[in-house]
């Protein structure tokens, strides 16, 4: 039997974990799933006979490397500050690990051990990164196949309440993690290039440089850019291409509205907002607006950032509940801190909500002095707010890519991206029998 190890059984880890469990049987596998709560992890393996759960404190480095070294492969779906020493700790031991999150290049420096020690450390398989990447490269691959010159590459993601579920102003829900909800967009300024032309945008302006994206069947969204796409030229081998373009899809009408809390200071998670503990929803909007004891916090808030009585917008701030009396009940919280703990009361999905995956990709190129452009497009719907699209989206590869790992279906060795035909292909294969498709037309 081989053995598989899991670290980490947070919400993106359900679908991965039945994954697994489901083709145990089947491909001869045991499951353990390691987690500092270990009633969680009981929970993903439930009474399966080839599932194992128990607690690990993933700070433990003695622990820690003993689970891993009685293993064959490892995934971690720790965050992603954590991952390094899981990483590590696999190469050390010979042991190949995957995981769904970003390289950095602290863990580029583990390619020589990993090549030394015939290990595959396999980065960004998830969705956002993971999916983006391998359909991206399908397309790319498929205009050079046929002779077409690259000339531009756009590509966005968004994690959406589905339709069935959209109940609300904002026309969304929490799909993924909240708080990287709240600090989207910060750390720097978006960077891409249009036509030629390169572009800088600081965060205070990202909410209002959006860009409009028609999916069939679905409407349209709008998507702004994330922070760095000029690193993806290098990564997708396209460091000539005039256009390279990654963003985020929200509906229409989101991006305007959440632009409101950046510029009032409420998405800051650089400093602690004193008496945080006994602030209420009212006290905390207040805090940002001039003093002045006779207006309301309401009227402060239309006059500082100019919203008219009528617009569209105030209609999803008075619902959110940042105007009423109730206590926020956070010691020592930052702005983003408390904002997130606002939205989460609102934001939540109910037990039978469904969230959904949109991904829309544009290449544009040049095949026999003719401009086309090749458009393709995801959209997945989640089953419950247990079975989400996002857990799926970001499980499912990770389990296919174990299952490849493990019959020695993927050769290579390394610190590696799935860009490679021998990875993608299959994967996005698999991925197409749960109803993870894409659609291409050319226009």
């Amino acid at each position: 039997m081989k053995k598989i190890l899991v670290i980490g059984s947070g919400r993106s880890s359900t679908s991965l974990i039945k994954y697994l469990l489901d083709n145990s049987d089947l491909e001869k596998w045991t499951v353990t799933v390691v987690d500092f709560n270990l009633k969680l992890a009981e929970s993903k393996i439930g009474n399966h006979p080839n599932g194992f759960s128990y607690q690990l404190d993933a700070n433990d480095d003695v622990k820690r490397k003993e689970y891993i070294k009685s293993s064959d492969v490892v995934i971690s779906m720790l965050p992603a500050h954590m991952h390094f020493k899981v990483l590590k700790d696999s190469v050390d031991c010979g042991v190949h690990v995957i995981t769904p999150s970003y390289i950095t290049d602290e863990i580029k420096t583990l390619n020589d051990n990993a090549l030394k020690n015939n290990v595959l450390v396999l980065n960004e398989l998830g969705l956002d990164p993971g999916i983006d990447h391998m359909s991206a490269k399908k397309l790319i691959d498929q205009v050079k196949a046929k002779g077409g010159e690259v000339k531009g590459f756009e590509s966005y993601t968004g994690g959406l309440v589905a339709p069935e579920s959209d109940d609300n102003p904002w026309n969304y829900k929490f799909t993924w993690n909240p708080r990287n909800v709240v600090l989207a967009g910060q750390g720097g300024s978006a960077k891409f290039i249009k036509e030629g032309k390169y572009k800088y945008i600081p965060y205070h302006k990202l909410f209002r440089r959006t860009e409009i994206i028609d999916v069939p069947g679905y409407g349209k969204f709008e998507g702004y850019p994330n922070r760095d796409s000029l690193k993806y030229r290098s990564i997708y081998e396209l460091d000539d291409i005039s256009t390279m373009y990654r963003g985020t899809l929200r509906k229409v009408g989101f991006c305007r509205a959440w632009n409101i809390f950046v510029q009032l200071g409420a998405t800051d998670d650089s400093y602690v907002v004193e008496g945080s503990e006994n602030m209420t929803n009212r006290e905390f909007i207040n805090s940002f607006l001039k003093f002045n004891t006779h207006d309301s916090v309401e009227l402060k808030l239309r006059h500082y950032l100019r919203i008219e009585q009528d617009d569209y917008m105030w209609e999803k701030l008075v619902w959110l509940g940042i105007f009423e009396d109730r206590k926020i009940g956070l010691k020592d919280a930052s702005p983003a801190q408390i904002l997130q703990k606002i939205l989460q009361e609102k934001w939540s999905l109910s037990p039978h909500d469904k969230d959904m995956i949109i991904m829309w990709h544009r290449v544009t190129y040049r095949l026999d002095k003719i401009e086309k452009e090749l458009i393709s497009h995801m959209a997945y719907i989640g089953k419950d707010s247990h079975i989400t699209a996002m857990s799926d989206t970001v499980g499912l590869p990770l389990g296919i890519a174990t299952k490849m790992l493990l019959n020695g279906s993927i050769k290579t060795r390394g610190v590696v991206l799935p860009l490679d035909k021998q990875i993608y292909d299959p994967v996005l294969k698999e991925l197409k029998l749960y109803g993870i498709d894409f659609v291409d037309y050319e226009k």
